[in-house]
């Protein structure tokens, strides 16, 4: 885990999260800015996913228990991707909401992926 990457997901993702719900809040259906802002948070998700799988084989090993963090990171993937298709089937401004509600979950699980990454001490049990 790149720890500068990640800090400009969860800016991105909070920057997403508080549009889409400024954007549902006034009443706004989904639109290109809610849905691509969106698709940004898991395209950068994608490029963590490749980042993780690297990461290890470069000597940058998560410190804590790295099934918890790739439950984290899958579940993490799975948000905005699932809300995109919500957007795409439900028109309605509660869609652009869940959009908003789905980037700032988002942005809270990326930051617990970073402590378990370099916070932790995992000490597996043998």
């Amino acid at each position: 885990m790149i720890e500068w990457f990640t800090i400009a997901q969860i800016v991105v993702a909070l920057l997403v999260g508080l549009v889409c719900l400024v954007l549902g809040g006034i009443g706004t259906k989904p639109n290109d800015v809610s849905v691509l802002g969106s698709a940004l948070v898991a395209l950068l998700l994608l490029a963590q996913i490749v980042i993780s799988i690297v990461a290890p084989f470069a000597g940058n090993a998560p410190t804590g228990d790295p099934v918890e963090y790739w439950i984290y990171l899958v579940t993490a993937l799975l948000l905005p991707v699932l809300a995109i298709i919500w957007a795409l089937i439900d028109r309605s401004r509660w869609a652009t909401v869940i959009l908003g509600v789905a980037a700032i979950t988002v942005a809270v699980m990326l930051y617990r992926m970073q402590q378990i990454w370099f916070v932790q001490i995992y000490t597996p049990v043998v």
